[in-house]
């Protein structure tokens, strides 16, 4: 919005092909930082809920300093250069991440620097393959639900007239009316393992398709609140109609997509500090906070906490003065899931022309996925035509703490070869394999402990996907999301114009059903 009350073509990002996607209208204000006067804020973490409330504020003329540890922005899907065993360079990531079409904010984040989102890509399908030779694919599922639901059962061989025969429809009646926050009061008590064996979906189906969106939030499902599996398919299957088929870069996650981005910011007086990791942040007598670094520290009006869970304690701990005791004690609480694996081979030869660029494993021990670089990738698909071979991912999911790491990826080699038979013979060129343990656990029982976006300090708000809201949002879209909302608070305090947000609808999508929830739901 400029000054006479006009919206910035930036302030509202599209809806996709859902018409009843839902509009979050931003606080309303003036379109900028009135002249000789200064706002700041310091942004902890250049992850997507840092770079989301980064934008949302320099652009309304706050002066802005982001703080990010890793000298690479992007959290969790930064990249960064390394050199292979032949000598040639490639980006290194953290794995493979879908850019839902229901991802309405952070699509709206990529269009500041690519209005028409020509950095992406769809993928034709998301095949699921079990080891015991069921095949599933959304590919012809119709997208607009409740026929989403219908066409994916009878479409998939894993449901079976005696399966859909011995289901509890009953149980299954709390996934038709997904809300936030009434859907964690209601589920959050209760694992996903055990909801589903509750509806008692048919075996092959339990683990082929909701074990591997479960597996999505990198936990076992045992572990899985099932509130949040519930959003999940709410989002993604139950409550909208953009589908389950998704878009994804054509090229590494810096070039296409983070680069751009910290030009835009740098274009907009955003002070960018790579490198820089934040040791405590202090309030100070009168207002504002003390932001501290190794490298010294600097005091700025506001800040906005943009960090994964580690990172989150680790500051909160180092600062005893920040909002409240109850609330650095919730933050104290926070758990992250298991360990997961990220295993990329630069092989020798190619595999076979008709495997998918993306494919979903369940029953091939710790394979939870199969990646081919080159099927959407330019970097990889340049190499490929330059020295031949394949650039395959492999990814483990909710990994033992105490596995050997070394056993682990000989596993996933292994179950590669099951999965894609051709591999048996190539030699891997080269390989690259990244632990990590630093997603949020949605624990059962645990979405009271999470922060919202306020504190008790209205100059401190929180960001990132670890973060509840009512908005129904999950993954990279509740990172972004949240930073959005992170820096609404701040700039409705100055009376500024906040950022407009989308979602998916905000309740189930059939009257119907929702009626019969209310009488007979569990």
């Amino acid at each position: 919005m400029n000054l006479n009350g006009t919206e910035q073509p930036y302030a509202t990002p599209r809806r996709g092909r859902d018409r009843r996607a839902r509009v979050w209208h931003a606080p309303t204000g003036l379109a900028r930082v009135p002249d000789g006067e200064t706002r700041t804020t310091a942004v902890v973490g250049g992850g997507l809920a840092g770079l989301a409330a980064a934008t949302a504020l320099a652009e309304r003329g706050v002066q802005v300093t982001l703080y990010e540890r890793e000298y690479q922005l992007g959290g969790r899907l930064a990249g960064w250069p390394i050199e292979l065993a032949d000598g040639s360079t490639a980006t290194m990531t953290r794995g493979f991440h879908a850019f839902f079409r229901q991802y309405y904010n952070l699509r709206g984040l990529l269009r500041r620097t690519d209005p028409g989102l020509t950095t992406l890509t769809g993928l034709p399908d998301y095949p699921l393959w079990h080891s015991e030779g069921f095949r599933d694919s959304f590919a012809k599922v119709p997208r607009t639900p409740p026929w989403s639901a219908v066409g994916f059962a009878a479409l998939s061989p894993t449901f079976g007239v005696r399966d859909l025969a011995r289901m509890n429809p009953r149980a299954a009646l709390p996934l038709m009316d997904v809300r936030v926050p009434a859907t964690y009061r209601r589920l959050d008590g209760t694992s996903a393992h055990e909801l589903l064996e509750r509806i008692r979906f048919p075996e092959a189906a339990h683990h082929l398709a909701f074990e591997v969106f479960s597996r999505s939030f990198f936990a076992d499902p045992r572990l899985l609140s099932a509130a949040e599996l519930a959003l999940m398919f709410h989002i993604y299957f139950l409550g909208s109609s953009e589908g389950l088929l998704f878009d994804v870069p054509q090229e590494p996650f810096p070039t296409a997509l983070w680069d751009p981005l910290a030009a835009y910011l740098t274009g907009h007086g955003v002070d960018i500090r790579t490198g820089q990791a934040v040791e405590s942040v202090q309030p100070v007598p009168g207002g504002g906070f003390r932001v501290t670094t190794e490298d010294g520290g600097a005091q700025h009006d506001t800040v906005v906490l943009a960090l994964d869970t580690t990172g989150l304690q680790h500051v909160v701990a180092r600062s005893p003065r920040l909002a409240d005791r109850r609330w650095r004690e919730r933050i104290m609480r926070l758990r992250t899931a298991p360990p997961f694996l990220v295993s990329r081979l630069w092989l020798d030869r190619p595999v076979a022309a008709d495997r998918p660029g993306f494919l979903g494993t369940s029953g091939y021990g710790p394979l939870d996925n199969v990646s081919v670089l080159e099927r959407w990738e330019g970097e990889a698909l340049r190499r490929v035509a330059r020295t031949g071979g394949s650039v395959v991912e492999l990814h483990a999911y909710a990994v033992d703490p105490g596995a050997d790491r070394t056993a682990e990826q000989e596993r996933l080699r292994t179950q590669l070869q099951r999965v894609y038979p051709e591999t048996r013979d190539a030699k891997i060129v080269d390989e690259r394999h990244e632990w990590r343990a630093d997603c949020p656990l949605f624990a059962v029982g645990g979405y009271e402990d999470r922060p919202t976006v306020h504190t008790a300090d209205p100059a401190l708000t929180v960001a990132g996907d670890l973060v509840r809201t009512d908005l129904p949002a999950a993954l990279m879209e509740r990172a972004v999301t949240t930073g959005f909302l992170a820096a609404n608070a701040l700039l409705a305090r100055w009376g500024l114009h906040g950022q407009t947000l989308w979602s998916v609808p905000d309740r189930g999508r059939v009257p119907a059903l929702r009626a019969l929830d209310r009488l007979f739901g569990t």
